[in-house]
């Protein structure tokens, strides 16, 4: 049996997955790849990326290769869980001495050349110390190594991927420490393939170097050799649910941006353990470690009905890098506890009303079996009475490697587990039965590929645990994760859709609202926007003037619209007037944005100079939904001829624009004066396109 064989039969791989992993092995054999032009298996986070790679490297020892050295990112957590994945998976391989693994750190000191006969595969950590050490085995210790037909995996390969970074200082681009180093040794094999693996390929397609313009319009991205795409799974949870799903305003918990201030450092004039119970500065907080318990709860009584063992659960909050911060956080959520416990004896018709509270949220979504409010009240309070929460802080690789079981997973000790830390739990590490994440690390500030990492709650997820799980972060934070998301399915789609000579667009406004094209390393993440057929564009979160204020305004607008009574094609010079009237009547509230510039800048992008506009009159949506969310849906969805029916059907070659007359109630939660609210559709015709409201450039003053 050859070893693909044995991993294809023990591991079960699926048809798509082995088509997948068969495709990516006789590419690696056929093609020409390199640092510079590498093999690519992308898939999403926590989607199998690591199974489906298993595969290839167990497929191309059959045809061949002899070596295969995996590159993990810098985390002594996820090399060690990489050497045991690696173990559990060749086994049988390894007890038949047909496969040896090793860690380059813990190498035994003289391999015979019975041992090096054999498969070898390397776990290297991309570190300095881990680099020169494969080098010296492979160069000097075992020469003949160097030899031999050589795999190298790079794995979460953005880390290294991006050849280049900037030095203010010198002016120039240099080359990073770690990519020479992984150049180096590929260059020194007599034969030699390049396979990266990744959830995040944007340093590949944002690299500085080496773009090309076509027609003065469109910037294409350094593509790999070749790219495959993995599979995900049945049970596999990703943007889509949190972003996109009937529930995503469901399990997503707003949280203040000044509470997020308040945990970056202790403060106790602010926060006094006395008063968390009430206090409006941590309201996010203990909203969402009672909801952590409550949801727990609620999926262990469910297993116990069934018959099954209830099972551990975790949550997560990510906010500050600082160890400070992270004992800050640490100190007030083990206050909470104390203070929930003081209250269950005290006044347990308030703690039996903050659980009730809890509970509603949950039941919101939840799957299966509900079971009593009392039943839930019992449990919580049995939880806390019997300390099953323990509240861990990870902020040190050591910290870590401490926590983790035998696989390299973080270890769940106790039946409600919440780690507080900072980058070493971004990415990589495994972390089963997360239902809670609390998140405030500020995505202006990181790479595409970095906020996407920092999404815990990806991956293989029982549809029932989903059901009680949330997302804690501030309104601003949630819509630049909710563009990140909609960043990376663009790119999957035009991967998808064209292979690998598809061709990504990156645009921007110029000074005369002009889209032009733009250097995709400058995009700020912040500022994205992207640009798909029949997708909808509008402000939401916003309050308009008050009604002396508008007067004037809606007037004009009223006037140039009463004759609008069916969708009329008006140019676009005219469409660009009514948005400039209507940007001076709306104010958009902290964490939303919407620039009347750039939406004229897209119509122009879309449009061939007309624009289809449908008007609708007399309409009294609320400024919040029943849940308390911002309205985000003025349009009636549903329906050929409802207002989004009608505009899709019209949009085919030019966008259409819905304006929809608000009579703008104060029992609405308006300012008692009515308004316009504009919905742009794009075309659906138009190409999927990157646009920059700004770039790095243009924020230098």
């Amino acid at each position: 049996m050859t070893i693909y064989e044995y991993l294809k039969r023990t591991n079960e791989y699926s048809d798509d997955l082995q088509k997948v992993i068969e495709r990516t092995s006789d590419k690696l054999m056929m093609e020409s790849t390199s640092h510079q032009r590498p093999g690519m298996l992308l898939g999403k986070i926590q989607s199998g990326k690591t199974r489906a790679f298993i595969g290839v490297i167990g497929r191309s020892f059959d045809q061949g290769m002899d070596v295969a050295i995996i590159f993990t990112k810098a985390s002594n957590a996820l090399a060690k869980q990489t050497y045991e994945r690696m173990s559990k998976e060749y086994a049988h391989l390894i007890e038949r001495d047909q496969v040896r693994v090793f860690d380059i750190m813990r190498m035994p000191p003289n391999l015979r050349n019975y041992d090096l006969s054999k498969k070898l595969i390397f776990i290297v950590k991309k570190e300095t110390k881990n680099m020169d050490r494969i080098q010296e085995a492979m160069f000097t210790t075992y020469p003949s190594l160097s030899e031999r037909n050589v795999l190298f995996v790079d794995d979460e390969a953005d880390l290294a991927s991006v050849s280049y970074e900037r030095d203010e200082r010198k002016n120039v681009t240099d080359v990073r420490v770690i990519s020479l180093k992984i150049d180096q040794l590929r260059k020194k094999c007599l034969v030699s393939a390049y396979l990266q693996v990744t959830a995040t390929p944007y340093s590949l397609y944002l690299q500085p170097d080496e773009r090309k313009i076509h027609d003065h319009k469109v910037f294409a991205p350094v593509r790999p050799a070749f790219t495959e795409l993995v599979p995900t799974f049945k049970q596999y949870v990703g943007g889509e649910t949190f972003f996109e799903s009937e529930h995503a305003d469901r399990y997503f918990q707003e949280i203040q941006e000044a509470e997020l201030t308040t945990l970056k450092k202790q403060d106790l004039r602010r926060v006094k353990k006395e008063t968390l119970l009430t206090s409006r500065n941590v309201a996010g907080l203990r909203q969402a470690f009672l909801l952590f318990l409550v949801g727990a709860t609620i999926r262990r009584i469910q297993q116990k009905n069934k018959g099954e063992k209830p099972q551990k659960y975790a949550f997560i909050m990510h906010t500050e890098r600082g160890k400070a911060a992270h004992v800050w956080q640490a100190t007030i959520v083990q206050h909470i506890e104390t203070q929930l416990h003081k209250l269950i004896d005290e006044e347990p018709r308030k703690w039996q009303k903050l659980v009730q509270t809890s509970f509603e949220n949950v039941k919101e979504t939840l799957i299966g079996d509900i079971p009593s409010l009392q039943t839930v009240i019992a449990d919580v309070q049995k939880a806390l009475q019997d300390e099953y929460v323990l509240t861990s802080v990870v902020n040190s690789e050591q910290d870590v490697s401490l926590l983790l079981d035998h696989t390299g997973q973080l270890r769940l000790s106790s039946p409600m587990n919440i780690f507080i830390g900072g980058q070493i739990l971004d990415r990589g590490v495994t972390i089963n039965q997360l239902i809670g994440f609390y998140y405030g690390r500020n995505p202006n500030r990181y790479q595409q590929d970095t906020v996407l990492q920092h999404s815990r709650l990806y991956g293989a997820r029982d549809p029932e645990d989903v059901a009680v799980t949330r997302f804690y972060t501030s309104r601003n934070i949630y819509e630049m994760m909710k563009r990140v998301h909609e960043f990376d399915q663009a790119l999957r789609v035009s991967i998808e859709s064209g292979g690998d000579d598809q061709q990504v667009i990156f645009i921007q406004k110029d000074d005369e609202n002009k889209i032009i094209p733009c250097s995709p390393n400058k995009l700020l993440l912040s500022d994205l926007n992207v640009i798909k057929p029949h997708k909808r564009f509008l402000p939401v979160g916003f309050q308009t003037g008050y009604k002396t204020h508008l007067k004037k305004s809606i007037d004009w607008l009223d006037q140039q619209l009463v004759q609008v009574q069916q969708p009329e094609r008006l140019p676009i010079d005219i469409v660009e007037k009514l948005i400039d009237e209507i940007g001076h009547t709306i104010h958009m509230q902290p964490g939303f944005s919407w620039d009347p510039d750039e939406q004229k800048a897209l119509l122009r992008h879309m449009s061939t100079g007309h624009v289809w506009v449908i008007v609708r009159k007399n309409r009294n949506i609320r400024r919040f939904d029943s849940e308390g969310n911002v309205e985000d849906a003025p349009d009636t969805p549903s329906g050929h001829n409802s207002e989004l029916g009608t505009a899709k059907r019209l949009a085919q070659t030019e966008p259409a624009i819905i304006l929809l007359r608000q009579n703008g109630e104060k029992q609405h939660g308006w300012m008692g004066t009515p308004f316009w609210w504009p919905i742009i559709v794009a075309p659906l015709n138009c190409q999927t396109a990157v646009f920059a409201k700004k770039t790095k450039e243009s924020e230098r003053p």
